[in-house]
């Protein structure tokens, strides 16, 4: 620290001074007299500038504040803290150290509320859970989860069964907004049964009430990875968390969530249900697909998402962590024989994909929604894809409406969190049929083109076997901008299959033939003739597509086309956005 002092002082003042100076600031000082160049003095804080004794300590004012912590800490009334594990569920403070073990980095908003209920806190009336309201029922804060850190919330189920008011929702708006700021995931651990109607002048309708929920994750969608776990039954507006979020765990048997509890539905139209059967998390893995993973129970459902968080950036415009390379579970090499000849014979494709991808490295999503097509994130040679691969062992991998939604939905993630794509196709193409018709195949079908139109991540596609309509175009097909379009020797690029395209060019002209005999042999003949269009190797010679590769050789082609194109520059055209949802 320099020092300028008057012209008429001394050298032993000048000493005085920087010695004064730097034992009371605790640092160095230099004193310069008049307009001097030259320190006159010089000073350094003496050892014992800061006394090693310090006698001071903690007041009663903080041991007050401590047992007043320790009293929010306990949560709601005991009764409902006993309750919990009827359930099968943790105490929310339990439950925040089986996630994090190593402690919060910090909590906000512990003392939401503290005036409404703390005062009679001793004299707690245990039948009225409205004398105890910790936290206004929701934690909030900051956290090291797998290595990197993230904003979380929490519900406390024992405050009034994990519903929102004014305070708790304050605190989630308050999260959310800094996750904004801050470019970190976001955890939401869910347990709630919904607003406070008793209360919801405070909070329903307010600008910056629960319906900021909804804004603020549309906010953070595609921009920092939102993953929701439930852990009870989570109504009406609690229930839009978990779908606005990237990835939802449902825990089995505990998780449930809905547009409105059974008690309203009857009310409403009469019907009796189930808390499960309406939207328990079976029905939404299987029917609605709003559930991604199920989980058996709470330590599973961590595990998961500690799978989950390894494919994933912490925010947008990040490469997702790439890890140390493994050699597929089961051989290349067999990936010709896995492959049958005919079109129609199935194959599971998760066969395909442990040949490609490195052992143990599978996370597949919505397993049991859409099942004729597999979604799932996995690496190759240590770097995270997104695989998207029809599956011929449901209904001959054709498209289904749910599974068109699922793959469009999969692609859309990962294109925003620059999660490289690897399409694996063979499918008949999209379902035809009345039924479809009124599920919205052209629709979902739609839904399903677009996404992977609009990814410009770096998209490598597989001509497994058979791409037939419009399934090679939602499946990354040439025309949609893909760094490749490679062709095991199986693969058929064609507007329909043999069988159909024989029966609707030739239909009139084999019926003339009356010999059963010389009309199945006209047949083999026009089959043998289209599959020779629709071949590969005329795809390859017309350069449709850029090579055929020996099945053996597909993950080492994969390896070096994938880290080739790894840094692709491809752009969208200047607009806001598009208008397909």
């Amino acid at each position: 620290m320099k020092v300028r002092i008057g012209d008429g002082a001394t050298g032993d003042e000048a000493e005085a001074i920087a010695s004064a100076l730097a034992r009371h600031l605790g640092t160095d000082v230099n004193v310069f007299v008049g307009d001097g160049e030259e320190a006159v003095a010089d000073a350094e804080p003496p050892a014992d500038a800061f006394p090693l004794d310090d006698d001071l300590g903690p007041t009663e004012r903080e041991e007050k504040l401590r047992e007043e912590i320790a009293d929010i800490l306990g949560g709601g009334p005991e009764k409902y803290k006993q309750r919990l594990p009827e359930s099968g569920k943790l105490f929310v403070r339990d439950r925040l150290d089986l996630w994090f073990p190593e402690g919060l980095k910090f909590e906000d908003g512990k003392f939401a509320n503290f005036d409404s209920w703390h005062e009679n806190s001793p004299e707690v009336d245990e039948a009225d859970p409205n004398t105890r309201l910790p936290g206004d029922g929701l934690l909030t804060g900051a956290a090291e989860f797998e290595g990197r850190d993230l904003h979380f919330m929490a519900n406390d189920f024992t405050v009034k069964a994990g519903s929102m008011a004014r305070r708790g929702v304050e605190k989630f708006l308050r999260m959310q907004q800094r996750a904004l700021k801050t470019g970190k995931p976001v955890l939401y651990l869910m347990d709630s049964s919904g607003g406070r109607i008793d209360q919801q002048t405070g909070f329903f309708a307010n600008r910056e009430g629960i319906g900021k929920y909804y804004y603020n994750h549309s906010m953070l969608s595609g921009y920092v990875p939102q993953i929701c776990v439930l852990y009870g039954p989570c109504i009406a507006g609690a229930a839009y968390t978990p779908v606005f979020a990237d990835f939802t765990i449902m825990v089995e048997g505990m998780s449930a969530m809905a547009i409105a509890s059974p008690r309203m539905v009857k009310m409403v139209t009469g019907e009796e249900i189930s808390m499960q059967d309406l939207g328990g998390a079976q029905m939404h893995a299987e029917e609605s697909g709003s559930a991604d993973l199920v989980a058996r129970d709470e330590a599973h459902a961590r595990e998961l998402v500690s799978q989950l968080v390894t494919y994933l950036p912490d925010k947008a415009g990040e490469k997702p962590p790439r890890s140390e390379s493994k050699p597929p579970r089961y051989s290349p090499d067999g990936i010709d024989e896995l492959i049958p000849e005919s079109p129609n014979r199935p194959y599971d494709a998760h066969d395909l994909i442990e040949r490609v991808v490195d052992a143990e490295s599978v996370f597949e999503l919505k397993p049991d929604y859409g099942k004729e097509i597999v979604t799932a994130f996995a690496r190759i040679d240590g770097r995270p894809v997104g695989i998207v691969a029809n599956q011929p062992t449901e209904r001959s991998g054709a498209i289904f409406p749910d599974a068109a939604e699922k793959a469009a939905e999969f692609i859309w993630t990962c294109d925003a969190y620059e999660i490289p794509l690897l399409y694996l196709c063979d499918t008949p193409g999209f379902m035809a049929g009345s039924q479809v018709e009124k599920d919205a195949i052209l629709e979902k079908g739609k839904k399903f083109i677009y996404a992977t139109s609009s990814a410009t991540v770096p998209k490598q596609t597989v001509i497994v076997r058979k791409a037939y309509g419009a399934g090679i175009y939602a499946m990354g097909g040439p025309a949609y901008d893909p760094e490749s379009v490679i062709a095991l020797p199986s693969g058929e690029i064609g507007i329909m299959g043999p069988e159909a395209a024989i029966n609707a060019v030739y239909a009139n002209k084999l019926a003339d033939v009356d010999d059963p005999e010389e009309r199945a042999r006209m047949e083999d003949e026009l089959r043998e003739e289209y599959r020779e269009d629709i071949d590969a190797h005329r795809m390859a010679s017309e350069v449709v597509i850029d090579e055929i590769v020996p099945p053996s050789n597909l993950r080492d082609e994969l390896v070096a086309r994938f880290e080739f194109y790894a840094d692709v520059d491809k752009s969208l055209p200047d607009k806001k956005h598009g208008t397909v949802l």
